[in-house]
């Protein structure tokens, strides 16, 4: 428990904001109202006064002044008599002896924003000779409660400091409001559109219509599940996961972030930014990239073709687009200048269809004009350019479901009717539209991370058993350095492994924390969390993600999830749920 006294101060607030002056009350060691700068009067603890019956008095009086001032009658009501209460007796301001007058000891005093006494002690001896000067040089009393418990404990050790009385030192401006207001104060009940805008895909109007329920992802809205009548959200999501591996599915991967990398310089680049190589990467071929941070964890990923020599088409996470811009821009400008490179973001220019299933190249086929579908001439991991009803395409082989898989890039302003032909392709074999929670089991029974969520800012591509995207021959490239440090090269680091529940129907929570031995003294050693979990209706079980200590040395262990109902028994298992040879890539 903590125990924190800071004496009792009148709430001048209010009084100190028409401009009244304050005054310093040694006895009860606070500031109490004094000159009057607008017509307003202080009665009761405001004013300092700490009884009941006192208050009262002052009350009383207060308003047969009121009264009088304003013609009426001081003789009507009578005064209310209450037992006398105690009076405050004074507190203690400043540091106690002991706390934190050596180079050892630290005494708060601003327990939200860490300032200690002798962060103000050293403020004064830097100069600060105004305590408005020593609150910004410590930012004692600018957090949240904007001092109502720090402000004159700093206060006093300043005068201490400076050798001065406390009505020397003065004190700092009281700022409206006194107590937090809230949005709802200021737009009333509105429940309208809130500040950042809404982003809707080129397909957003169909998926309406066909009855999709929408989640928000970021700023976008993103088609969820798309429920048939009688459907709740379980049944949709294992039909539309069953329907993609039996036959295909379309789903809309426009909020991608899409960059263009153009420039003689721009393969150079590209090896600079990301951990793989990619200078000898033919045109018309994609490769999965991996970007760091300077620390070596991974920043952002994604799929990038190269459309020409000096010319890349990258794809970054659908959060990560203005940040991945924003950071290759950065070091473009301050770290690699002399680069003959141009960066433009193509996010909202190009709507993207994902076709993904067995029967996703029947669909596409008869829609194509000059491009070979055939595995010879377009095998995965492939980028071509041509047209697709008409118009101009970029179509990528690729896949986030572990089955043969396109995806479709048009300018968005033919997104929703491209979207159309392909539906009405996919409709003679069988194909259904699928949302944001069937992609996310989809991808987690392959394995395949995504950023945010099976990371979190300290896994490294070794952690996520992607270290095979790292470019073994080169020297340089962003976080490199940061991939030595002993911290991240040290055994028992937490490691992405797959999780199966000893009860099948089990489903864990996400965030939920694996422990070695579910009976030990609370609080519990945590050796890992679950970063992804569902039922996986392909696989007839629950399945799991995670990221445990030294995971890829406990295959076959078993270890257990607490929650409030009982630990949850779970088998560690490879990440890998669904078709682990990867045959279904070419199916």
């Amino acid at each position: 428990a903590l125990l924190v006294s800071s004496g009792w101060t009148p709430s001048v607030h209010l009084f100190s904001q028409s401009r009244g002056k304050v005054v310093f009350d040694d006895a009860t060691k606070r500031f109490l109202p004094g000159n009057y700068a607008q017509d307003c009067v202080s009665v009761g603890a405001c004013n300092g006064t700490d009884s009941l019956s006192a208050t009262l008095d002052q009350a009383w009086a207060a308003g047969a002044k009121a009264a009088k001032e304003a013609g009426g009658s001081v003789a009507r009501g009578t005064k209310p008599k209450v037992e006398s209460g105690e009076n405050f007796s004074g507190g203690v301001l400043g540091a106690g002896p002991g706390a934190g007058a050596d180079k050892t000891v630290k005494a708060f005093v601003d327990f939200q924003n860490d300032v200690t006494a002798k962060d103000i002690r050293l403020a004064v001896r830097e100069g600060m000779r105004s305590i408005e000067h020593v609150k910004r040089f410590t930012t004692n009393g600018m957090a949240t409660d904007q001092g109502k418990t720090s402000n004159m404990h700093g206060l006093a050790i300043a005068a201490e400091t400076l050798g001065k009385d406390i009505p020397e030192v003065g004190l700092t401006t009281f700022r409206a409001p006194y107590t937090p207001v809230t949005f709802g104060t200021i737009v009333n009940h509105g429940r309208g559109p809130l500040f950042d805008p809404t982003r809707r895909t080129a397909t957003h109007d169909w998926a309406q219509k066909h009855g999709a329920v929408f989640e928000d992802v970021g700023q976008w809205k993103r088609a969820w599940y798309f429920p048939k009548a009688g459907e709740d959200m379980h049944a949709a999501v294992n039909r539309e996961c069953r329907t993609v591996r039996e036959t295909a599915g379309l789903f809309d991967a426009s909020t991608l972030g899409k960059i263009e990398v153009v420039g003689p310089d721009a393969a150079k680049f590209m090896e600079l930014l990301y951990t793989n190589p990619w200078e000898k990467l033919e045109p018309g071929r994609c490769r999965y990239g991996i970007m760091l941070r300077e620390d070596g964890f991974i920043y952002d990923d994604g799929v990038v073709g190269r459309l020409a020599p000096d010319r890349f088409h990258v794809t970054t996470t659908t959060g990560g687009a203005a940040r991945v811009m924003n950071h290759m821009e950065d070091y473009l400008q301050t770290e690699f200048p002399q680069l003959n490179v141009w960066l433009t973001s193509v996010s909202e220019q190009w709507a993207v269809i994902a076709v993904q299933g067995p029967n996703s190249r029947k669909i596409i086929e008869p829609l194509v004009e000059d491009i070979d579908l055939s595995d010879e001439a377009m095998p995965h991991m492939s980028v071509r350019e041509g047209k697709i009803c008409g118009v101009p395409t970029r179509l990528f082989r690729m896949s986030f479901t572990g089955d043969r898989g396109f995806e479709v890039n048009v300018p968005a302003d033919y997104g929703q009717a491209v979207w159309e032909a392909l539906w009405e392709e996919g409709q003679k074999h069988g194909a259904c539209a699928y949302g944001t929670e069937a992609m996310h089991v989809l991808r987690a029974e392959k394995g395949y991370i995504i950023v945010g969520q099976d990371t979190d800012g300290t896994v490294t591509p070794n952690d996520a058993g992607l270290d095979w995207a790292i470019g073994k021959k080169k020297t340089d490239f962003v976080g490199i350095r940061g991939l030595t440090r002993p911290d991240l090269v040290a055994p028992g680091r937490k490691q992405l492994v797959g999780l199966k529940t000893k009860d099948p129907k089990t489903v864990l929570e996400e965030g939920a924390q694996i422990v070695a031995n579910p009976r030990q003294p609370i609080p519990m050693t945590m050796i890992g969390h679950v970063t992804s979990s569902y039922w996986s209706e392909n696989c007839g079980r629950s399945i799991a993600l995670a990221l445990l200590a030294g995971g890829r040395e406990r295959m076959g262990e078993t270890l257990f999830v607490p929650m409030p109902e009982g630990p949850i028994e779970v088998e560690i298992c490879s990440p890998v749920f669904f078709d682990e040879k990867g045959g279904r890539l070419n199916g």
